[in-house]
């Protein structure tokens, strides 16, 4: 719990003195280091601070290429956040007024973005409204994404990286989320997009027995994380060429040359940067399975997606625009494409992951969400989830992706869900419900 130091709150904690803000209903802790790595390096662990850590400004998000399609949609949803390859930050975000002894349900939010965009601090993504109705700690988290932290192909440039920067922050959080008024010992983490696929890949990861109980794996592309080992060498190698020395923006306007050797792979070429298998920390491709199911007992799942998820993406390729546009036909060939593509990238793999968990002995949940503005082309598409989840008026009111609403129906379904993932990050438990227009949730 804070304590109050020249009218600011104070955590005392392993990590150091944390001095934050106030923000309304709640306390802000943010950009605290938890790590540092060199370029193409693995993280260290940040060591506790000998005076106090300045916890007032926001992390400063990874070094990245512009993404004009979502940032149409979404409505600028990096706000006024720095770029800095020194990004190894966390921001922890808790009730107001917590009381001495209270332990808080933990919530660790790993940002999606295909592994190569957004941040933990994105406004998109504040927790202030998820913290204050559910009485619940996030702490979210920026780490490397693209050729920084998802490449690598030995050990001068190790895969996984951005993996282990989240490993790290995890255990930062295992050390010191008490001080904030939360539980240890109740940790949730949760993703959406790439950051739901590193979720499901932080359960089988080396070295995180222990650091989380629950997973919240929202709209995850596991369609396509499987057999990525040839794109991966394809990329790896055109990567080479690449010195370790180069300036960050030179690393970055290379990223879409090397992306570009992913196109011959198909579908999994649309995100190209992710996990491997076989490389630290995780396991080989041919014990995954295996190491999901010995998992499953000591974590509990809520896994999901949306019921139209490619939608977000088909306006982006015009081919497909000039199809949908025909008379009659148009509607319908949109309808089956959309239906087809997000049952194969992203329902298929949700339910087999939890038919697979549910083998193993573990229990959870598994979810379809429906919900969207009146109209819109975009219910049940990709991140429609988000504000819902995050619902900052001033980061969504105007986005394309809830036009439509009104802030008091995005607000209204926002509430009901984010009660449902509190009550999940409590209890590991909630209610197996249909609520037409906004989600289904079943037992697994």
């Amino acid at each position: 719990m804070p304590e109050p130091t020249t009218g600011a709150p104070t955590w005392r904690c392993p990590a150091g003195t944390v001095v934050g803000r106030g923000d309304g209903d709640v306390v802000r802790a943010t950009g605290i280091r938890y790590a540092r790595a060199a370029r193409f390096g693995e993280p260290t662990a940040q060591p506790p601070a000998v005076g106090p850590i300045d916890a007032t400004s926001w992390a400063p998000a990874c070094p990245q290429p512009l993404t004009p399609q979502l940032d149409a949609v979404l409505s600028d949803p990096m706000g006024d956040l720095t770029y800095d390859e020194d990004c190894l930050r966390l921001s922890v975000t808790a009730p107001d007024g917590v009381p001495p002894g209270e332990a808080l349900p933990v919530m660790v939010w790993i940002h999606g973005g295909s592994y190569t965009s957004a941040a933990g601090d994105a406004p998109i993504f504040d927790p202030a409204a998820l913290v204050a109705e559910q009485r619940v700690v996030v702490v979210a988290v920026t780490y490397r994404l693209g050729l920084l932290g998802y490449l690598g192909d030995g050990p001068d440039r190790p895969a996984n990286l951005g993996l282990l920067d989240q490993i790290e922050a995890l255990r930062w959080v295992h050390r010191n989320v008490a001080a904030f008024g939360g539980d240890p010992a109740n940790v949730t983490v949760f993703g959406q997009s790439a950051g739901g696929d590193a979720v499901a890949h932080l359960m089988i990861a080396e070295g995180t027995e222990g650091l989380f109980a629950r997973v919240i794996i929202q709209s995850a592309p596991l369609g396509i994380s499987r057999n990525r080992a040839g794109m991966n060498a394809a990329m790896a190698r055109e990567a080479r060429g690449i010195p370790a020395d180069a300036p960050v923006s030179d690393v970055v306007a290379a990223q879409a040359r090397v992306a570009a050797k992913a196109r011959p792979y198909g579908l999994r070429a649309t995100m190209p940067f992710g996990t491997q298998y076989g490389r630290h920390p995780l396991p080989p491709e041919d014990a995954v399975d295996r190491a999901w199911e010995q998992v499953a007992g000591r974590v509990d799942v809520l896994v999901g997606y949306n019921d139209r998820e490619v939608a977000l993406f088909v306006p982006a390729v015009p081919r497909l625009g000039r199809i949908f546009a025909l008379p009659v036909l148009g509607p319908s060939v949109r309808r089956g494409l959309v239906a087809r593509l997000t049952r194969k990238v992203y329902g298929a793999g949700a339910g087999a992951f939890a038919a697979r968990h549910r083998r193993g002995g573990g229990r959870g949940y598994h979810y379809v969400l429906s919900w969207g503005a009146p109209g819109s082309p975009y219910a049940g598409a990709h991140c429609v989830d988000l504000p819902l989840l995050f619902g900052r008026r001033e980061a969504w009111e105007g986005a394309g992706l809830v036009a439509g609403a009104t802030w008091e129906q995005i607000d209204s379904a926002g509430r009901e869900l984010r009660r449902v993932w509190g009550e999940f990050a409590r209890t590991g438990r909630t209610t197996p419900t249909t609520r037409p227009g906004l989600v289904a949730i079943s037992e697994i």
